[in-house]
């Protein structure tokens, strides 16, 4: 066991006084130079200063963060962004000057697709008239025959060649 200890433990005596207040420890005072080289003031997480050994630590170098060139990739999209900018732009007042004849344009469109409905209905009804009309002068006069024409079409497999008749009748 050490015989010298570094502190005097001085226990108090009086415990039953409540105005008995025992003396504050002395701590003894050290000077800046006489604190050795590799020990420095610290303070521990609890919010307490003291002394304690530090390593010393050496200074970073300096460095200089080496110039690096632009990708390529983000300079050609830097220089394109005004370019697709200007050019939505451009197109939108394209667009605007143009809305007059667009509108005119989709009403003639329109009416063309009317027309060509019309045509497509109109002209069967037309014809169909035209033959009763034709036939129905020929029939007085003529012999009434109409003439029949079957096909009959047949095939093996679903790649199969195909073979058919057409009669007469």
């Amino acid at each position: 066991m050490h015989t010298d200890t570094p502190y005097e433990i001085t226990p108090t005596t009086r415990y039953g006084d409540p105005h008995y207040r025992p003396a504050p420890a002395q701590r003894p005072m050290i000077l800046p130079a006489e604190i050795p080289p590799g020990v420095d003031w610290v303070t521990l997480p609890n919010g307490v200063r003291t002394l304690a050994y530090t390593h010393p630590t050496a200074p970073a170098p300096a460095t200089v963060p080496a110039v690096q060139p632009i990708p390529a990739w983000a300079r050609t999209t830097a220089l394109l962004a005004p370019t697709v900018g200007g050019g939505i732009a451009a197109a939108g007042i394209g667009l605007s000057y143009a809305a007059p004849g667009l509108i005119a344009m989709s009403h003639a469109l329109w009416s063309a697709a009317a027309l060509l409905v019309a045509a497509v209905t109109a002209v069967p009804v037309l014809l169909r008239t035209a033959r009763r009309a034709a036939t129905g002068s020929s029939r007085g006069g003529g012999s009434g025959s109409t003439t029949h024409i079957t096909q009959n079409i047949t095939a093996t497999g679903l790649f199969g060649r195909a073979n058919g008749t057409i009669n007469h009748r």
